[in-house]
């Protein structure tokens, strides 16, 4: 279907889902960027002698940029559309990883991972909130099939990766895998657009849902406390996921797992190979899942069961995943468990503050995950210091359930008020007006 300019009638849900899926694409293309780093960390340590702390600051300063700049990146996308913003994110991203194939210091390092960070965050953030703004009446569902693409996009690529790394090195890695992925993304990005008013359906009324009727600017979002308190769970929840998926491999073989064979499902793989690979998928399907539970039983509720859900997998992993397949299983779990805050955090805050500024506010709550990453160091230090992961797997637990009751006891009946709050004051506007 075409779409002119002035083209404001209801687009096809078709031409909709057709736009969610080039946001998948995207989203599939710069998935190795986080969750392929772990595969590349002990060897990064055996060829220079870093200190794998040292090592993680890479893995945080990714984070960083890719979470801290989105706000200014979804207000490029607010005023000139994704296209653009997303075309750019992919040229970044291959970028960043061709340095890392040439870095030969933590500096390059850096610089590589903070180049990648700069492109993957304009396309993360742009992507979320196309889907924000095409589908108001399934926000949830299709925030999390936007952020399964990033969750699970990796899956595929576990063993091309990391058999690379171990026949060619991880340099060669780096740079064919950075410039295949920033490629097609910036081919995507060509046929990628925003909606305009009257494309799409009303916001969804449900007793489960509560939505606003306004629309928040970015300056007026941040002056709210509602929004600081779904910063602060998004901080401690983003946390324990990120230790996870930046030490992964570390972890397997602090526990002597790394190369012992699993067999599940009629499937052999060594463990680490199999873990990362199941993880990726669980990742990558919570996010849908949990946004579709959202959409009917709401956000709120939906949250104190993952992350419930979430700490006690930590916890289970902690106690039983010393052993092969109890690693694989659990970590499997645990990210389950953890993938669905990328869905749940945006499509909460959109029914919160309004679709209008959607990319924007998404995106100034998105970089809680920076913060979150500024923890994958403290716990590697904290790891070297007591030589054992027992205290960051127990802080990351009991961070986990705190957020859960903060979202049924505290977020819950706050939100509610806030949104019937901004219902009286839109009609008192629309009275006025008139």
């Amino acid at each position: 279907m075409t779409v002119s300019g002035s083209d404001t009638r209801r687009v096809s849900d078709g031409y909709r889902w057709l736009q969610l899926a080039i946001g998948v694409g995207c989203m599939v293309m710069i998935a190795n960027l986080q969750y392929g780093w772990t595969f590349f960390v002990p060897d990064i340590q055996n060829k220079f002698g870093f200190d794998r702390a040292a090592i993680q600051w890479a893995f945080t300063l990714f984070v960083l940029f890719e979470t801290w700049l989105v706000p200014v990146e979804g207000w490029f996308v607010d005023k000139y559309g994704p296209r653009v913003v997303i075309f750019f994110g992919g040229l970044l991203c291959a970028l960043g990883w061709v340095v890392n194939s040439y870095a030969t210091t933590l500096t390059g390092f850096y610089i590589g991972q903070v180049i990648a960070g700069i492109g993957a965050g304009g396309v993360y953030g742009t992507c979320v909130g196309n889907a924000l703004k095409w589908f108001p009446d399934k926000r949830g569902l299709c925030a999390g099939i936007t952020a399964a693409g990033f969750g699970a996009g990796a899956a595929l690529t576990v063993a091309p990766i990391q058999a690379m790394i171990k026949t060619d090195g991880f340099q060669a890695a780096f740079f064919n895998f950075g410039i295949g992925q920033g490629v097609i993304c910036m081919i995507l990005a060509l046929f990628i657009m925003a909606p305009k008013q009257g494309q799409t359906p009303a916001p969804v009324v449900s007793s489960a849902i509560q939505q606003s009727r306004r629309d928040y600017g970015p300056s007026e979002v941040a002056r709210q406390p509602i929004f600081w308190l779904m910063y602060f769970m998004f901080v401690i929840v983003g946390a324990g996921g990120l230790l996870v998926t930046a030490n992964l491999k570390p972890i397997a073989a602090d526990w002597h797992l790394t190369d012992i064979p699993v067999t599940l499902m009629g499937l052999t793989m060594t463990t680490v190979t199999f873990a990362a690979t199941i993880d990726r998928v669980l990742n990558g399907l919570t996010r849908p899942f949990f946004g579709w539970i959202s959409d009917r039983i709401g956000r709120e509720n939906t949250m104190f069961v993952a992350f419930g859900f979430e700490g006690l997998g930590i916890l289970a992993l902690y106690f039983w995943g010393h052993n092969p397949v109890g690693f694989v299983v659990l970590t499997g779990l645990v990210f389950f468990a953890w993938g669905e805050i990328y869905s749940l955090f945006p499509a909460v805050c959109t029914d919160t503050f309004g679709s209008k500024f959607a990319t924007t506010n998404a995106g100034m709550l998105y970089t809680a995950k920076g913060f979150a990453a500024l923890l994958v160091p403290f716990g590697n230090y904290m790891q070297q210091a007591t030589g054992s992961w027992d205290g960051v797997f127990l802080l990351a637990a009991a961070a986990n359930i705190a957020a859960s009751l903060l979202a049924v006891a505290v977020l819950k009946p706050w939100r509610k008020s806030v949104v019937q709050r901004s219902q009286v004051d839109s009609a008192a506007a629309g009275q006025y007006a008139t």
